[in-house]
Formats: structure tokens, C-alpha cells, sequence
């Protein structure tokens, strides 16, 4: 079994439910509200349904989705009950999620190939995401699973980055390459790299710079940090994993979109998803961008960012209590 296909066991089952609680809550008080009095699923529960979807951060490309799968079953069932619309929505969005064409089937295989080690991960998205702390996080889980991590303080725009990541490494006992303030973040992710190449490291994880304001110089520099990661250690990075922050709905979207047209992105990071009633974003996000969301936080522990199981968090969403 890879690294990245963690069996959920009962305490990490029960912290999904404790994080997801506010979403569900959120999602089934306005599901109550759309079909109250109606006993049918018919034009008019199908269009609150949309709405309820909408209002929930799925998005309209994946709530339409949704709304006509639920249509055909309607069609071919001929009659359906509104008491029944909870277990129909749960198989759909299960059945959505699954049949997206890329699987996170992600560096589980390559950590277990010593001939590929380094495994290098650069980690991308704006400030205030909860970007450095998801690296902390992952480092400590990589050495509990008794793997040798360097991480690589390539936001050189801010001090407090640099700083942060520097509180994680202690934190966790990681070894960290660093430069001032103003370094060339190239410079910091060739010297990461040389120096987890002579240190033997199975993983690297390299932070960077989260800035929007212009996407032309954000592809460039990412592009340049790419091409000289490749120049050390074979085809580096090997994934490009985006953080975004959950409980800001339609604008993690946003930067999804941003961040995926400036470099290819290969996995998801959405963390911040206890304490917010945004978790639809999660279903709206794994579908629309076909890429794999590897990492959901539920929680503030290092054991909170949690491997997404796309399985387990359709039954901890329509868990009925």
C-alpha cells in the first residue's frame, strides 16, 4: 500500500465528521427549506436544488452536473420522493467524484523507488492560505512515516515566510536551506536540492512566493524554479501541489483558476475546512479542474491535513446522525 492510501481509522473518521459538521449542517438546513412540503422530485425541487448547491460553494459548472444527473434518474424512475433526494445526491456526487479520468494515484510509488529519490514537491498559492503551515504539517508526517525530508525556503519575498518555515523545521526537527530576504528563489531551490541530494532525502518540499497580481511574473519565476530543479535532481519537481483555502468558497476557485494557467499544477491542497460551511467547494474543485485533491484540513494537529479519500468524505457529508 502507498503513502498516500492512509486506511481511516476511527479517530481520524471522527475528526472528518467534527470538521465537516458546520458544511453539513449549512447544506441539509437549506436542502430542508428547498423541499419542505413537497413530496415529489419534480421542476420546481430540482431548481431550489440548484440553488441550495450554488449557495454551498459547489459551483455552477459542477451543481448543473449534478442537477442533470439527478433529472435523468427522475426520467427513468418516474417518480421520486424528496425523502429519498439525500441517498440520490450522495450516490451522484460519490459517482462524480470517481469517475474524474485523473486518479490520485500520485508519489506513493515513488517514494517506495529508491532510484528516484529525491521525491520533490513545490507547493504554490497566494499568502494566508495556510500554504507554510500544510508544509510543516507534511513534513511531520513524512518522517513519522520514517522518511528523510529538507524543506526549502524559496518565498524570499517575505521575511515572515522565511521565518515561519524556519518555526516548522524546529518544530519538526527538519533540516531547512535558507537565504535572505531578496535571494533569488531559484538560487534557494538549486542549493535545496544539491544539498537533499547529498543528504540522501526522500522527500523535498519547497515552498514559494504566493503572488497574483501579475500572473506573467508569477509563471516566469515559477517556470525558472522548475527548470533549474530539473537541472539537479531528473524531472523535478515531480508534483506541483496547490494550497488553497476553503472557507473562502468562490475565491478558492479563483485561484485555482489563476494558479493553474500560470503552471501545471498536479495536486490539491484545501485546507481551513472546520469552522466554515464551505465545504461543497471540495466536490466543486475536485471536479471541475480533473486534478487530484491530495490533502484536506480538518483541523489545527499535524494529524488534521488529511489524506482526501474521495469515499469517505461523501459518507462523512451525507452522514446521517
Amino acid at each position: 500500500m502507498g503513502l498516500f492510501k492512509q486506511l481511516f481509522n476511527k479517530e481520524k473518521k471522527a475528526k472528518l465528521d467534527e470538521g465537516l459538521a458546520p458544511s453539513k449542517k449549512s447544506f441539509f438546513d437549506k436542502l430542508s427549506k428547498a423541499v419542505v412540503g413537497k413530496s415529489k422530485v419534480d421542476d420546481s425541487v430540482l431548481d431550489e436544488l440548484e440553488e441550495v448547491l450554488i449557495a454551498s460553494d459547489v459551483g455552477v459548472a459542477t451543481t448543473l452536473k449534478i442537477i442533470q444527473r439527478i433529472e435523468q434518474r427522475v426520467a427513468r424512475d418516474k417518480y421520486l420522493g424528496t425523502d429519498e433526494l439525500q441517498f440520490i445526491l450522495r450516490e451522484e456526487i460519490a459517482a462524480l467524484l470517481q469517475n474524474q479520468e485523473r486518479q490520485a494515484d500520485g508519489p506513493a510509488e515513488v517514494f517506495s523507488d529508491p532510484g528516484k529519490k529525491p521525491f520533490v514537491i513545490m507547493v504554490v498559492g497566494v499568502n494566508g492560505v495556510g500554504k507554510t503551515t500544510t508544509i510543516g504539517k507534511l513534513a511531520a508526517q513524512y518522517k513519522a512515516q520514517g522518511l528523510k525530508v529538507v524543506l526549502g525556503a524559496a518565498d524570499t519575498f517575505r521575511a515572515a515566510a522565511i521565518d515561519q518555515l524556519q518555526i516548522w523545521a524546529d518544530r519538526t526537527q527538519t533540516d531547512i536551506v535558507k537565504q535572505k530576504m531578496g535571494s533569488d528563489p531559484a538560487s534557494v531551490a538549486f542549493e535545496t536540492l544539491t544539498y537533499a541530494q547529498q543528504q540522501g532525502a526522500d522527500v523535498v518540499l519547497v515552498d514559494t512566493a504566493g503572488r497574483l497580481h501579475n500572473k506573467v511574473n508569477l509563471m516566469n519565476e515559477l517556470s525558472k524554479i522548475k527548470r533549474v530543479m530539473d537541472r539537479v535532481v531528473a524531472d523535478a519537481p515531480h508534483e506541483v501541489m496547490l494550497v488553497l483555502d476553503g472557507s473562502t468558497g468562490q475565491n478558492a476557485f479563483e485561484q485555482a483558476k489563476q494558479f493553474t494557467a500560470a503552471t501545471e499544477v498536479t495536486a490539491l491542497a484545501i485546507t481551513k475546512l472546520d469552522g466554515t460551511a464551505k465545504g461543497g467547494v471540495v466536490i466543486g474543485i475536485s471536479d471541475q479542474f480533473n486534478i487530484p485533491v491530495r490533502y484536506i484540513g480538518v483541523g489545527e494537529g499535524v494529524e488534521d491535513l488529511q489524506v482526501f479519500d474521495k469515499k469517505e468524505f461523501v459518507d462523512s457529508f451525507f452522514k446521517i446522525n
